[in-house]
């Protein structure tokens, strides 16, 4: 049980969410004018936070007779959506209700309802560079003598942001980087920031929005599968500057439907012999992962989920052999509107063979948003939090990612139902609230 006063103690500990929160989206395409798009139709009252466990979702305190679930945006200091201010960098130029209009996500009529507010926002020429992504032409970009000299233009751009807002976290929503390994740039916070001033091409465009970000103490939140945050520097940096970090890749669409049937499967210890994935979709995330460089990317971190889970050193009878292949296929005419497909072949007792096959024709922007909503609010509440901040990375947002970051040498969590008792009972902690074992054997006693 808790110590009588713990929950007042502890949530007296964090910082309240006063103010206003400034989110700083690197890439303002579909992702993220849907993202902002949505925040100002549910600020107005014309549509409902489907999808965001930080506006919809319940927590449990207590034990099941104690009836005690309150919604967790009012049992935690979160920061309210109309506090959230919205600013960021695109290479395509334009207002955000054009960005919308090009990303084809939502309606029309929709759009109409909010477009004085869309309008007001333009993004800032952004940080690229063609050898990262090549399958975009950027057409307003910054443009310096070496990396470091663009890092600390993003860093001037904070800087200007910090006085309009009262506290602030970046959201990388930009499109896939090509694939690239660790390498000596990586290791240290010197050898990065050396590597900056020498145009080291280890350094992406999008490390140098997490330094820049990191530099000036603000959480940073990847989006996509690059390797951006997920090296020592910029790992060592984020603790010593009390900035939070997290995983990268939302999870959304296929990794999603993987990450609730692989779990399945091992509880019930059925062995899996192979798994086929395919997609197509038609918006300019397909476009760019049309490029084996991207695709590389993005393989790696929706490969990585089944082996995690399986673990198949602990059990090689059922999943030793397991092929694991995924595909992404670039398909104009389907737009956001992705088809995930999967081909599961099974077997069970006695060794008899099965299959499952899955279809999700899902809207990868719609999935999209509220996770890039909840990472916001709970990176902002981490960076509030003394037990958090100063930890780097937030393993308990494992929930949101195809490819969680975790502590050296701890493997990752991908299982989902785990991933969210990890989160509420992070949230249970920090709020001074006993967490839920699901034991319950004190139900029966005598």
């Amino acid at each position: 049980m808790s110590t009588p006063g713990a929950a007042t103690q502890a949530a007296a500990s964090i910082k309240p969410a006063t103010g206003k929160l400034g989110v700083m989206i690197p890439g303002m395409g579909a992702v993220a004018t849907t993202l902002i798009a949505g925040v100002e139709a549910v600020r107005r009252g014309l549509a409902k936070p489907i999808g965001s466990l930080t506006q919809m979702g319940t927590i449990r305190l207590g034990k099941r007779t104690d009836a005690r679930s309150p919604l967790i945006k009012e049992f935690a200091p979160i920061a309210d959506l109309n506090d959230i201010v919205f600013t960021g960098w695109d290479i395509f130029g334009g207002n955000l209700y054009d960005a919308a209009k090009t990303a084809q996500v939502l309606d029309r009529d929709q759009l109409e309802q909010i477009r004085p507010y869309l309008e007001s926002i333009e993004p800032m020429p952004a940080v690229f560079d063609q050898h990262y992504v090549k399958r975009l032409t950027p057409k307003k970009s910054k443009t310096g003598k070496n990396k470091c000299d663009l890092a600390n233009q993003i860093r001037n751009d904070i800087a200007e942001f910090k006085t309009k807002t009262d506290r602030q976290v970046m959201i990388w929503c930009g499109s896939t980087e090509i694939f690239l390994e660790q390498t000596a740039v990586h290791k240290t916070l010197e050898a990065f920031e050396k590597g900056l001033v020498d145009n080291d091409p280890g350094i992406s465009p999008s490390m140098m929005y997490a330094w820049a970000a990191l530099k000036e103490g603000i959480p940073f939140a990847n989006g996509a599968p690059n390797l951006t945050v997920d090296i020592p520097a910029l790992n060592e940096l984020s603790r010593k500057m009390n900035a939070p970090i997290c995983g990268k890749d939302f999870k959304t669409g296929q990794t999603f439907i993987k990450t609730v049937l692989a779990p399945a499967f091992k509880t019930r210890m059925l062995g899996v012999s192979g798994w086929y994935s395919t997609n197509i979709l038609g918006n300019r995330d397909g476009e760019v992962l049309d490029d084996p460089e991207s695709f590389k990317t993005k393989e790696e971190s929706k490969l990585g989920v089944l082996d995690v889970i399986f673990q198949p050193e602990l059990y090689p009878d059922l999943y030793k052999d397991l092929y694991h292949k995924v595909r992404i296929n670039y398909y104009p005419p389907r737009g956001d509107n992705k088809e995930g497909w999967d081909n599961i072949d099974i077997f069970g007792w006695l060794g008899y063979p099965m299959q499952l096959k899955v279809d999700f024709l899902c809207r990868d922007s719609i999935l999209a948003a509220p996770l890039a909503l909840d990472l916001i609010l709970f990176m902002d509440l981490a960076a509030r939090t003394p037990s958090l901040r100063g930890l780097g990375i937030q393993e308990w947002l494992s929930f949101y990612f195809k490819a969680p970051d975790s502590a050296p040498g701890v493997y990752p969590e991908h299982d989902l139902f785990i991933q969210s008792m990890k989160l509420k009972n992070t949230l249970r902690h920090i709020m001074g609230e006993d967490l839920i074992t699901h034991l319950g054997l004190d139900y029966y006693g005598e």
